[in-house]
Formats: structure tokens, C-alpha cells, sequence
């Protein structure tokens, strides 16, 4: 895989990047993320681009996300964060199983949701570019939850997709000592309740998570 570095600026003034997979790859730390995008290459046993975007302007995990989505030209695009650590071939057998599966999001074995929840994966542009009117994640969020909307699209759209062999694994030694954010929080919530604007057509998916990730 190829891998780039732009500051998140930089994404729209130039022509959209084009490539049939694309990995995007918010980061508040570039030697980490250098270091982590190395590693993701090496295992990945699949073409495509990881885009490392400085966030410069402290926009957020989800707006970086959606500024390299909109400023992308993919058949498959990717999610991550730059404290991942990935399995061998875990590329290779995520996109197998969303292709073979015909799916269009593909949960990465985080080693915490068990596929319950897409916390990184990759998803067919063509099924994406229809949720948020061209954006990846649901705009509002900043930080957290919009993983787990997007999960809940697919999941009543019956396009959800998990190979527990494609490891992606989030390595934050303080994970578990650490909140979510409260405002983004609330908003999944109130979305919740109007099962996100009712692209959710069955209350039942919302109880996927455990209830204090409702709460």
C-alpha cells in the first residue's frame, strides 16, 4: 500500500485522490501515525492508499473522516485511527469478506465488539454516498458514536459484514481509564429516539450495544 501525508487543509485544494481503496487515517501525532501506517502496509496483502491527514485544525476524528471521503474517488474506503495494530493479511480477508458477502460495511475485529460495532472499517462508497447526503459519518458527531450509527445503517439495511480474522486492534493503554464524549453522547441518544431520522426501521437494532453505550 502507498502511503501519504497531507494536513487536513491541504485535502481541498487539490483534485480528489483517486485509487479503487482507500484507507484514511486522522492523526494528532504524525511520527505515531507514520509509524502505525507503516505497519498497516506491510500486513494489509492489498493495493490501495493510506491517506495520514493532519488534523491542524482540531476538526475531530469524524469531520477529518468525512473531509477525506468527499475528497475521495474509491470503490472501497476505510476507517482508522493511528493507534492501530493489524493482523497479518487483515486487509486481504476484510475485503474478501465484504466482496464474497456482497456487504457494503465491514466491522474490523477490534477485539472489544466483536462485530457488533464497525469502531474501523470499510465501506463500498457506492452504499455509503446514499446515508448523510455524500458524507461518511453523520456530521454532529466530533469524536465517538458515529461508528456506531453508521454500524446501525447497515445493520437494517442487512449489509453489515465481520470476519473475526481481519484484526484491526485499537492499542490505547488507557482505553478502558477513558470517557466518551458527553455531547456526542447525547446526540446518539437523541438520534436514537427518532431512529436516526428513520433510515432505522426496526426499534430491536438500536439494542445491539450494551445499554450504557445507549445511555
Amino acid at each position: 500500500m502507498k502511503i501519504e501525508i497531507f494536513a487536513a487543509p491541504q485535502l481541498d485544494q487539490m483534485p480528489p485522490w483517486e485509487a479503487p481503496l482507500i484507507f484514511v487515517m486522522p492523526s494528532l501525532d504524525l511520527e505515531m501515525a507514520g509509524r502505525c501506517a507503516g505497519l498497516l502496509a506491510s500486513r494489509s496483502g492489498e493495493n490501495g492508499v493510506i491517506l495520514i491527514v493532519h488534523d491542524t485544525l482540531g476538526e475531530g476524528f469524524i469531520q477529518v473522516c468525512n473531509r477525506a471521503f468527499r475528497r475521495s474517488r474509491c470503490e472501497f474506503f476505510g476507517y482508522v485511527a493511528q493507534d492501530a495494530y493489524p493482523g497479518r493479511a487483515w486487509l486481504m480477508l476484510g475485503k474478501r469478506a465484504l466482496v464474497q458477502n456482497n456487504k457494503s460495511l465491514l466491522a474490523f475485529n477490534d477485539g472489544k465488539w466483536h462485530g457488533l460495532l464497525a469502531s474501523f472499517g470499510l465501506v463500498r462508497r457506492s452504499w455509503a454516498l446514499n446515508n448523510y447526503a455524500g458524507e461518511l459519518f453523520y456530521p454532529g458527531y466530533k469524536r465517538h458514536y458515529a461508528d456506531a450509527e453508521l454500524t446501525l445503517l447497515a445493520k437494517n439495511d442487512h449489509t453489515l459484514c465481520y470476519d473475526p480474522r481481519s484484526l484491526l486492534v485499537e492499542v490505547d493503554w488507557e482505553k478502558e481509564m477513558k470517557g466518551v464524549d458527553h455531547t456526542d453522547k447525547a446526540l446518539f441518544k437523541r438520534r436514537a429516539a427518532t431512529l436516526f431520522d428513520g433510515r432505522v426501521t426496526d426499534p430491536q437494532y438500536c439494542q445491539i450495544f450494551p445499554r450504557d453505550h445507549m445511555q
